[in-house]
């Protein structure tokens, strides 16, 4: 079960629909995950540190079903493919660097990435980019199809040849995909790495986690627990499927053409190429690193790299960042609403503001994804919390599940104080 939580703790009997253990304190975190497990199929796990310590560490439901089809339990060390959570440690390893001088927050990206500079990007910087206001959030138009993805150089390359949707800094709209290759680039660009190799060595050894990766080595991949589908059935009769497609498309042209920010089309312009299904639930998907959607994660590694930002840059005597430069990545950026989400993101460098189901968190920071996982800390309470699943829909970032872990969490941590 990985490092043991404190004194305190109740380890749960074999009877529990919940594996693991919770400390006394926070046993409210394993009624809420307890009650969602009854909710859904699928499986997931959750975990929480609070002063630097591991007082929940839970895991529970299905995490696929065997050639007979008899389930397979959620184990201990089980992966998830976690989507958009995958920002938050790609832009945690940019941080690194950023720490260590080798990267300039205000400075150009072109200056690491010369190619960069194309189409009037010459001075979009590096802050640009980690706060969704760079004006490249546009995949569907960018590339042909979704398979484009899985090739690193065709879309860094994409992307240092693209014109901005709008003068860089002047709005946010969340870069939901091309995030990824446009952070992961300037790590490349600086360290001579990949981002997923940066992500090994300065985060997931120092602080020991096993289950932190950008893409996955092969000799893990028989601990994912594979994703299951969240999309509405298909409709089976070929003319119905036509008319149904057609009134959609009209149905987004319409939405899109009224007053005010929303605007279907370019939500599926920053979320959807063309294939993005087939090519993100493909096995090819694991051996391609999409720092902005394939990173694989136990709950446990994700809340004990949080908690390392919780506590000034440091957790279990391993320092990964400066306390000067967590604070820095903590800073409120870009309010009011996002171009892409219409709603209101908070962003901080690579990080979004946390939502519960008590309100949002003005000191937390994070990242969520799109079906259910999370991520986030809140240095003011030194807590971290992170869930993973295989099952879920909900926002680009996120869902009810770990709005209601988190708000659990911080009323549990709140009563410890």
């Amino acid at each position: 079960m990985g490092q043991p939580l404190t004194a305190g703790v109740t380890q749960l009997e074999a009877t529990d629909n919940v594996s693991g253990a919770v400390h006394d304190d926070f046993r409210a975190v394993r009624t809420a995950f307890s009650k969602q497990l009854t909710r859904t199929t699928g499986g997931a796990a959750v975990c929480v540190y609070h002063r630097g310590t591991k007082v929940v560490d839970l895991w529970g439901g299905i995490a696929e079903t065997d050639v007979d089809g008899s389930p397979i339990p959620w184990q201990d060390d089980t992966l998830a493919m976690c989507f958009s959570t995958t920002k938050g440690v790609a832009s945690t390893a940019v941080h690194v660097l950023a720490d260590r001088g080798l990267i300039d927050l205000e400075a150009p990206v072109a200056e690491y990435w010369p190619e960069f500079a194309a189409a009037g990007k010459e001075q979009v910087t590096v802050t640009h980019v980690m706060t969704h206001s760079a004006g490249l959030h546009r995949i569907r138009s960018l590339v042909p199809d979704a398979s484009a993805m899985l090739d690193w150089d065709r879309m860094t390359a994409a992307l240092a040849a693209a014109a901005p949707a709008y003068e860089p800094g002047t709005r946010h709209g969340y870069h939901a995909l091309t995030y990824g290759w446009l952070a992961g680039e300037l790590v490349r660009r600086v360290t001579g790495r990949s981002v997923g190799d940066v992500v090994r060595t300065e985060l997931a050894e120092p602080l020991g986690l096993d289950g932190l990766s950008v893409g996955l080595p092969a000799a893990q991949r028989h601990r994912v627990a594979p994703l299951e589908p969240m999309s509405l059935p298909r409709i089976p009769w070929k003319p119905l499927r036509r008319i149904e497609k057609r009134v959609s498309k009209q149905m987004g042209k319409v939405v899109s053409a009224l007053p005010g920010p929303v605007n279907t089309r370019r939500l599926a312009n920053a979320l959807a190429p063309r294939g993005v299904n087939e090519v993100l639930g493909a096995p090819e998907v694991m051996d391609a690193e999409i720092p902005a959607a394939n990173g694989f994660f136990t709950a446990r590694s994700l809340a004990k790299l949080y908690s390392a930002l919780a506590g000034g840059g440091t957790v279990d005597g391993v320092r990964i960042l400066s306390p000067a430069h967590v604070r820095t990545m903590g800073e409120v950026r870009g309010r009011g609403l996002d171009l892409v989400l219409v709603m209101p993101m908070d962003w901080r460098l690579g990080y979004h503001r946390v939502f519960t189901t008590s309100g949002t968190v003005g000191t937390a920071f994070g990242h969520f994804g799109l079906g259910g996982s999370g991520a986030w800390c809140d240095p003011t309470r030194e807590l971290s919390v992170a869930y993973v699943c295989n099952r879920g829909s909900g926002t680009p970032v996120g869902d009810l599940r770990i709005a209601q872990i988190g708000a659990a969490a911080i009323r549990c941590a709140d009563r410890r104080r």
